[in-house]
Order: structure tokens, then C-alpha cells, then sequence
């Protein structure tokens, strides 16, 4: 889950790659062009290699990094890293896949550019299936509903972490001293339910979102980054000291619970949206794919770190994010009011994309007069429901969860394939080919059903109560 999302219509320069004789794209690592095809296309001042690789970070590390050592639990020690690591394999194939299939259609059509949306459409009037190619904006459309419904996702799950997190260092204020022992014990304050946090928390947030400016909007993106990375290192040299015996985890969790793993992991790697954004905006585009396998591979080793780290550390206790597990000293209330400081701020960034994909088509129903006004009362609404949504499900691990298992398992795992066998069936694949992307999509439409499921088994009939933000399982 990201802290920032690029959206294409914030770049201004593009790229694509040359074609063979017969218009496919020259088969490279990967499905990757070879980097010597790469042409620009538009101006020259776009992005180093430095600064993409530092864009594709912030589009993938968010909220989702604080949730994977619960994860790690649904799974079991071995089992857990071992599908992160797999499922990271998997979503940069993915990403990879979408960048081929963009390239294939910017050059066929000659277009400077494709989003996500526009590759799917294409990719439906390239099938031979004449029901398919009549319908093909469909494709387009139906992408972007599920970016909106992920988008408003994350804002739903970072008003249950902002609620969670100022209710816990609220009911521990009397007791925060200097001494950050983990055996010290602080007796909690009674404090309001975390929905009135939530409901506490909106005007503020309602407030941000009436920010429009992009610019204004990256200052905040930018202060929400150092605050969640400074807050990263303090979890981290916490996590590594004093490591219990890890010989009574379970190498492998109940098969049932197994579901709310992939619904959070699969949140944690849905950042396919940046990747088009980003290779068209640099200076040299031709050094993307190294770049996106270095970014992913930085990604997928810190969630496999700290899902595992923090799960050996805390063990049974893990709690749905792992900054809840921190100690109540001064430190670390103060890490969880940054990282809660930043993922205030990451809101307005995140709703900015479903804003501008719903907001300037109603806009522009009504007179120039009152359309300010429109304006602002569809985004009190949209907030409204992120928040009110929260509230109906005031679990972090099952809001992630749910997300994730809905909306990003799509976006992520099963559109890509599809889409690879739609742009070059026509054209002749070879079977195996075939063969992997269906696999790849089932795995994705099973996750897809079974992940979503079992969140809303697990949301109706709880095996966990939660009392002052805290998980306790019930024996």
C-alpha cells in the first residue's frame, strides 16, 4: 500500500519501445523490451534512476508494511516469508507484464501514453471475440472502479490505524515514563470507544481533503514520508533486540487463516498502479525494468524482515499493527503519533485519485455558480463513507484484509495475465505461456473469493475480541 500514488495525468513526457515486423514488442528478460528499443517521446526534463527508484518505494511501502507480521502469524513462521516471497515474485511478473502489454499498444497505435485502464481496453479489441471487442470500454471502466474502490480502501483503513493508535497512546498517557522496558506495566486509562476516535478524527480529515492543489499536496506527502521512515528505524531497532525462542511457532498456521494472509499481503504489494507513471516519466526509460527489479526486491526483503521480526518478537501477541505492540514509554508514543502524523497527511493524498476520477463529472452537470459548492459536498460525502465504513468495521487486520482480497488481488494479480493473453493470443503464444497466466490469474480469483470470504466470516462470528486496541484471542 503506498504513500503516494502517481496518477498519469501528472506526467507530461512518455516512452515507449520499437516493434518487430509483425508489432509485437522485441522479446527481452522478463517480457521486458530490450533496452536499446526504448524511443522518447515529449519533453526531456523527466525523472533520474535515483528518483523513480525513490517514487516506486513510497508507491509500495505504506500501511500494509505495519500489518505483515500478523500476516506472518495467519501463515506460520516458514510458510509465511516463504509466500511473501513467492507473492512478491509473482506481483513484479505482473507489473512487468502490464508494461509489455503498454508498450505493445503506445507503438501499434501510436500513442504516447496508456494507463492501466487504456492498456485493458486495447487488450479487449485485440481478441478475436466479437462480444469482447464491442464491449471493450468496459475494460476501461471496470479498472477504474476497482482504483477507486482501492483507494477509498486505504483511506477506510487509515481512519481505523489513526483511531487505534491515539486511542492506545490516549489510555496510556498517566502511565508513560521514560522507562521502555516490555515488562513494565502500565495500568490503561478507560478511554471512548476508537469509533468516537474515528468520528473525532473526520472534521480534520474533511478538511484536508478540501485541499485541491497537487502541489500543496506533495508538501504533506513529503512530510508523511520522513515521518513514517523515522518511525520504520525505531520499530526496527526495537524488533531485533531480545528475540525470544522461536521454537514454539507454528512453521505453518491453520489452513483458515491462511486467506486473511493473502488478503494483507496482497495489500501490502498492490502498488501496480505507479509502475506506467513512472517508466514514462523518465529521463532514460530504458533503465526501468533493472530499477523495478531492484525497487521490488528492496520491497519484498523489508516485508519479509519485518513480518517475520516481528512476529519472532512478539509471537502470539502480535496485534494488527505492529506499532500497537510498541512499549508505552515516551519513544515509542511518540513513534506511533508520527506514523499516525504521516498517514494523516497521506489521506488527502491517497483520496485525491477517486476525487478527480468522480468528482469533475458530476461538477460539471451543474452551473459554473454552484460548482464549487458541488465540489466540496462530494468530498465531505466521500469522507463521510470512508469514515463511515471504518466505523462498521472497526478491525484493522479485517479492513486490510478485505482491501486487499477484493480490490488489490485484482488489480495486481488477476487483470495482468489476462490482459497478456488478450494483446497477444491473435498472434500466437506458446502454450506454456498460456498456461502461467491462467495460473496466475486462478490463484488471483481464488484469493480473490476465499480471502474475501473468510474476512467476512471472521467480521460476523469473531474468533478475536478487541479491547483498548488490543487483540485477544478467545480461548
Amino acid at each position: 500500500m503506498s504513500t503516494r500514488r502517481l496518477r498519469s495525468e501528472d506526467y507530461n513526457d512518455y516512452s515507449s519501445t520499437d516493434v518487430t515486423p509483425e508489432g509485437s514488442p522485441p522479446d527481452g528478460m522478463n517480457g521486458f523490451a530490450h533496452p536499446e528499443s526504448y524511443q522518447r517521446f515529449g519533453e526531456t526534463n523527466g525523472t533520474t534512476w535515483y528518483q523513480t527508484l525513490i517514487h516506486l518505494l513510497k508507491g509500495n511501502i505504506g500501511t500494509g508494511l505495519l500489518g505483515l507480521p500478523l500476516a506472518v502469524k495467519n501463515a506460520g513462521i516458514l510458510l509465511g516469508p516463504l509466500s511473501l516471497l513467492v507473492m512478491g515474485v509473482v506481483a513484479v511478473h505482473c507489473m512487468g507484464i502490464l508494461v509489455k502489454c503498454a508498450h505493445h499498444f503506445c507503438n501499434r497505435f501510436q500513442k504516447q501514453f496508456l494507463d492501466y485502464g487504456g492498456a485493458v481496453m486495447y487488450g479487449l479489441e485485440a481478441t478475436p471475440s466479437a462480444c469482447l471487442r464491442t464491449h471493450a470500454i468496459w475494460g476501461r471502466r471496470i479498472v477504474g472502479l476497482f482504483l477507486i474502490i482501492t483507494q477509498l480502501g486505504f483511506c477506510c483503513v487509515y481512519f481505523v490505524f489513526l483511531a487505534d493508535n491515539l486511542k492506545q497512546v490516549v489510555s496510556a498517557a498517566n502511565g508513560t515514563t521514560n522507562d521502555c522496558s516490555p515488562n513494565r506495566t502500565v495500568v490503561m486509562t478507560p478511554t471512548m470507544d476508537s469509533r468516537l476516535y474515528m468520528l473525532s478524527i473526520l472534521p480534520f480529515v474533511v478538511l484536508l481533503t478540501f485541499i485541491q492543489n497537487l502541489k500543496v499536496l506533495s508538501i504533506f506527502s513529503m512530510l508523511a514520508n520522513v515521518a513514517m521512515l523515522v518511525s520504520l528505524v525505531v520499530i526496527y531497532q526495537y524488533i531485533v533486540r531480545d528475540i525470544p525462542d522461536p521454537r514454539n511457532l507454528p512453521l505453518a498456521a491453520a489452513w483458515k487463516t491462511y486467506p486473511l494472509f493473502f488478503g494483507t499481503a496482497i495489500f501490502a504489494f498492490e502498488g501496480i498502479g505507479v509502475v506506467l507513471p513512472l517508466e514514462n516519466k523518465m529521463k532514460k526509460p530504458r533503465q526501468f525494468p533493472v530499477i523495478l527489479y531492484v525497487g521490488m526486491s528492496i520491497v519484498t526483503v523489508l516485508y519479509i524482515s519485518l513480518g517475520v521480526l516481528g512476529y519472532l518478537r512478539f509471537g502470539t501477541d502480535i496485534q494488527a499493527s505492529i506499532t500497537l505492540n510498541l512499549p508505552n514509554c515516551w519513544l515509542y508514543q511518540a513513534v506511533k503519533l508520527l506514523f499516525s502524523f504521516g498517514i494523516f497527511f497521506t489521506y488527502a493524498v491517497q483520496f485525491y485519485v477517486p476525487a478527480e476520477i468522480i468528482i469533475p463529472p458530476l461538477v460539471a452537470r451543474v452551473s459554473e455558480r454552484w460548482g464549487w459548492l458541488v465540489n466540496l459536498l462530494l468530498r465531505l460525502a466521500l469522507v463521510c463513507v470512508t469514515c463511515v465504513l471504518a466505523i462498521l468495521i472497526p478491525r484493522l487486520d479485517l479492513v486490510i484484509s478485505l482491501v486487499g482480497s477484493i480490490s488489490s488481488s485484482a488489480l495486481a494479480l488477476i487483470f495482468p495475465p489476462l490482459l497478456e493473453i488478450a494483446t497477444y493470443y491473435s498472434e500466437g503464444m506458446h502454450p506454456l505461456v498460456i498456461a502461467k497466466d491462467i495460473a496466475i490469474s486462478l490463484f488471483g480469483f481464488v484469493g480473490f473469493v476465499v480471502g474475501t470470504y473468510e474476512a467476512l466470516v471472521e467480521l460476523v462470528a469473531p474468533t478475536a475480541t478487541v479491547v483498548n486496541a488490543t487483540t485477544v484471542l478467545v480461548q
